[in-house]
């Protein structure tokens, strides 16, 4: 049932050398989502982690792509006869994908809701971000730009956004007001990461702005910080130089994050 309704919740996480990367907010943001969404949530972290790490080795995939959702069984019309488990635990990994040397997006107005109390929630309903994204690569770009109700930039369709302005201030759009999802990358960017130089903080994003900074690039789990090359076929700014600290920055905390996490996750596997 909950196949046919999309009534699920999943992360994407990012293995490192055999080590999930940044699991405990994979974990808290599954079990919000999982609480607001009625979606039964009961594995542990320890034993959710044990399972995955089990798929690690079983697909040889220590430096791979990991999508893990849990999916509800029970609940309207047309719940199937004899259900035995109230929710599934379904998880695959992937190879790495190349994303290139960046990305061309064009927007689609409306694409979120900000007051929506489901604003931000990663769940398995997932069809109109993909049909956006399967329209964007018809009509020759990578990816969209989804406005909110305001107009204001919210994030794209499976990352989110942020901007490079002068003298190093780093802006992306807010969770309360903007409807974009509350990405791993964004929040270790935002909570964790230090480049001298630089103030990364939330901030109410126009069209006009973005296109005005020095430079734009997009976050998530398979991609890291991309730049965005043009909006609707416009080249914008590209201080590269800065990205780059921004993105050694990002590295250097993963490689942090793997090294502290290591002998845990052996210890799990046994």
């Amino acid at each position: 049932m909950g196949f046919l309704n999309g009534w699920g919740v999943f992360s994407t996480l990012r293995v490192c050398d055999g080590i999930l990367f940044a699991f405990d907010r994979h974990y808290r943001r599954m079990e919000h989502d999982a609480r607001l969404m009625h979606v039964p949530f009961e594995v542990a972290p320890d034993a959710l982690q044990k399972l995955l790490l089990g798929l690690i080795e079983a697909n040889q995939a220590n430096n791979a792509t990991l999508r893990v959702a849990v999916v509800r069984n029970r609940g309207g019309l047309f719940e199937a006869p004899r259900i035995s488990h109230d929710a599934d635990l379904v998880a695959f990994t992937a190879d790495l994908t190349n994303w290139g040397d960046g990305v061309r997006l064009t927007y689609v107005p409306n694409g979120r809701f900000g007051p929506s109390p489901f604003a931000g929630v990663k769940v398995t309903s997932w069809a109109q971000n993909l049909t956006w994204y399967e329209q964007a690569h018809q009509r020759g770009f990578d990816e969209v730009i989804l406005l909110n109700e305001a107009g204001q930039v919210s994030e794209c369709t499976s990352a989110n956004i942020f901007v490079i302005r002068e003298n190093g201030v780093v802006w992306t759009p807010p969770l309360n007001t903007s409807g974009c999802l509350p990405g791993v990358t964004r929040a270790i960017l935002l909570e964790e990461i230090q480049a001298s130089g630089f103030a990364i903080a939330e901030h109410e994003l126009s069209p006009s702005e973005l296109e005005a900074s020095d430079q734009v690039f997009i976050t998530s789990t398979t991609r890291d910080l991309l730049p965005v090359l043009s909006v609707e076929d416009v080249p914008l700014r590209q201080d590269r130089r800065s990205l780059a600290v921004l993105q050694q920055a990002f590295s250097a905390n993963r490689e942090s994050y793997v090294g502290r996490h290591t002998k845990r996750q052996e210890r799990l596997a046994v």
